[in-house]
């Protein structure tokens, strides 16, 4: 069974229940995941302008066509010049994005070397999660005789609800890997 079958049969109306919601339409649920890789500084250390690999590496973790975003401004303490590429991202909405989120859980977090949680502090006050992976090679469709350089990359899941406790609990719901608290004793 998928992440999103899951919920919609089970997380759903524990959610209801768990937190006290008098309406269904008012259960937290995942609107969208957006997934970024900035490529300034990686571009800047290769002394190339080629970002296709960059490129390539998110459309196959993601299964999707990456956007490329463009310096607006240039700014010569950065050595950055307007129309220069500085970052590609992919959204992912519906079924997709809860995908992405079950192969990050249970197959991406276990393939981390010395992986103990993450923290508990990765929301915002509008009940988004915000987490990044500092190597793309820990995805399973980045084979690591095609990565030419190590770069990393940026997830925030975007919910609909405004409460970070209801986001926290949908995501401990998804058994998202947060760190064990343990009691000062």
């Amino acid at each position: 069974m998928t992440l999103y079958e899951r919920y919609q049969k089970e997380i759903a109306a524990k959610l209801l229940k768990d937190l006290g919601l008098k309406n269904v339409m008012q259960v937290p649920k995942v609107e969208k995941v957006c997934v970024n890789i900035g490529m300034g500084s990686f571009l800047q250390r290769l002394g190339t302008k080629d970002y296709s690999a960059v490129e390539k590496a998110l459309e196959n973790i993601t299964g999707q066509k990456p956007k490329v975003s463009k310096a607006r401004l240039s700014v010569s303490n950065f050595k950055l010049r307007e129309g220069m590429p500085v970052g590609v991202s992919v959204t992912l909405r519906g079924e997709a994005a809860y995908n992405f989120l079950d192969k990050v859980i249970n197959v991406v977090y276990p393939r981390v070397r010395g992986f103990r949680g993450v923290k508990r502090n990765i929301f915002d006050d509008k009940g988004n999660c915000s987490f990044g992976f500092t190597e793309h090679t820990v995805f399973p469709e980045i084979r690591l005789d095609d990565a030419k350089r190590v770069h990393g990359l940026q997830v925030t899941v975007v919910t609909n609800t405004e409460d970070q406790d209801q986001a926290r609990a949908l995501m401990e719901a998804f058994e998202f890997p947060f760190k064990k608290t343990t009691p000062n004793t």
